[in-house]
């Protein structure tokens, strides 16, 4: 199955139905079955420390395999994460954005399941890995 979106469409429908989050993310590179996904960090994702906090990390790795799927499956908000799980590996460095490389690895009917390696801007070694499964909405 072929994109069904561009990364201009898939960020303009992201920001349509979750415009609180608005500003936070940007799609750094899209290809069938991948997105490289930016958390563009701000004071509001920081933990005390002034490194990343966990539930910004994981709404990165949510954000991105929402979208991938969203990019392959086409226009269907109502898509549900029904799995996740993630493992935070290092802290991530202080005030620099965060890049979710995530890859779906299986797209079927029913059930899309995804993973996403997060990294440091400009860093090599991953701060978390993140294991999610979305639910996809029947047609019609």
């Amino acid at each position: 199955m072929p994109l069904q979106m561009n990364a201009d469409e898939l960020m303009d429908y992201l920001e349509e139905v979750f415009p609180q989050v608005k500003n936070d993310f940007a799609v750094d590179r899209l290809a069938d079955m991948e997105v490289d996904m930016r958390l563009k960090v701000a004071d509001r994702h920081l933990r005390p420390g002034g490194t990343v906090s966990g539930p910004s990390m994981f709404s990165l790795a949510d954000c991105a395999v929402y979208a991938i799927t969203l990019a392959m499956v086409g226009r269907k908000a109502l898509a549900v994460t029904t799995n996740a799980s993630i493992d935070f590996m290092r802290k991530p460095q202080a005030g620099v954005d965060l890049i979710a490389r995530c890859r779906l690895l299986k797209l079927g009917r029913v059930l899309a399941v995804g993973e996403a390696l997060l990294f440091s801007d400009g860093m090599d070694a991953p701060v978390a890995r993140a294991s999610l499964t979305y639910s996809i909405p029947p047609k019609g």
